[in-house]
């Protein structure tokens, strides 16, 4: 198939692209600078330039292809509302374009959409009161296209989506105990993180592409949860510095501009992938978090 991707350089777009290519199928990527056009070409793929904020762009991209896969986000913690929007008006035109055409499309979500603090399941809908309740708009409006002859499909992602060129959440926390000379995690530590190698999750959204029912949720989950805690150790451990607890009441100090992600770390995030893993076959192989982190290459650079 001819395949249409959004953040197709991204850091798990690209580990996409190259599960489709290696599958056979052809990949068109969306574009928006030199470098990312000179990246998609040097991976094998096509270039289409655009931007997710321009619409045109992204009906043309989708008009000429198979089927569609939508990684890319705008990330901004300054304005998370307006980030969500133009998620959501991004899946309104793929879902126009592909209206009627039983054409996949594969839209990213998050695990943060669902209400922390329980084993969250693929038949568990989003909660408004989630960490991410702004972007739970663009998954339901996913969903409903299922109705407009879209054989769409959500996958969920974890807090963590790990591997090598990592620039999330586990790359900040890095370098705020680099900065500050200690590790520290929230409280008694034991919230938990779910979690997936990027080369996991990229085999998941292909899998999704090519086999995934119309209005299926997914998630692309390989650990169920990790306790920060032990996240922050392995942290303080290879950069020599004291793992510590730190209170609610001085995660601003501590994180400054980063307290988003200090939020985040004090979620209890868990979730089960165990109905994605039998209605697609899909078990993951790559190393979990901890053991990622283990191989140092998180630590090599200052970031």
């Amino acid at each position: 198939m001819r395949i249409f991707v959004t953040g197709a350089t991204g850091f798990i777009g690209s580990a996409i692209v190259r599960e489709l290519l290696a599958a056979g199928h052809q990949v068109i990527g969306l574009a928006r600078s030199d470098a990312a056009a000179a990246s998609l070409i040097t991976a094998g793929a096509e270039v289409h330039r655009g931007a997710l904020d321009d619409l045109e762009s992204l009906r043309s991209g989708a008009a000429t292809s198979d089927g569609v896969i939508h990684t890319a986000y705008f990330t901004t913690s300054s304005d998370m509302v307006r980030s969500a929007e133009v998620d959501l008006r991004a899946i309104e035109t793929f879902g126009a374009v592909l209206a009627g055409s039983g054409r996949p499309l594969v839209v990213t979500s998050g695990i943060g959409l669902l209400l922390p603090g329980c084993l969250g399941t693929e038949e568990d809908a989003p909660s408004p009161n989630s960490a991410a309740a702004p972007r739970v708009a663009s998954e339901e409006a996913a969903l409903a296209l299922a109705s407009r002859g879209v054989r769409v499909s959500v996958v969920r992602l974890p807090p963590s989506v790990h591997g090598e060129g990592d620039h999330g959440f586990i790359p900040a926390l890095i370098a705020i105990a680099r900065e500050k000379c200690v590790s520290a995690y929230p409280g008694e530590g034991l919230n938990r993180w779910s979690a997936v190698h990027r080369f996991d999750a990229a085999r998941l959204f292909r899998l999704a592409l090519e086999t995934a029912p119309a209005g299926s949720r997914l998630h692309g989950v390989a650990e169920e949860g990790v306790s920060v805690r032990d996240i922050a150790g392995v942290i303080g451990r290879h950069l020599n510095v004291p793992v510590a607890s730190l209170p609610v009441s001085d995660a601003s100090e501590h994180f400054g501009w980063l307290s988003y992600v200090w939020h985040f770390f004090s979620m209890d995030l868990p979730a089960s992938s165990t109905l994605t893993q039998q209605h697609l076959g899909w078990h993951p192989v790559q190393p979990g978090l901890l053991e990622d982190l283990d191989q140092n290459h998180y630590f090599t650079n200052e970031r």
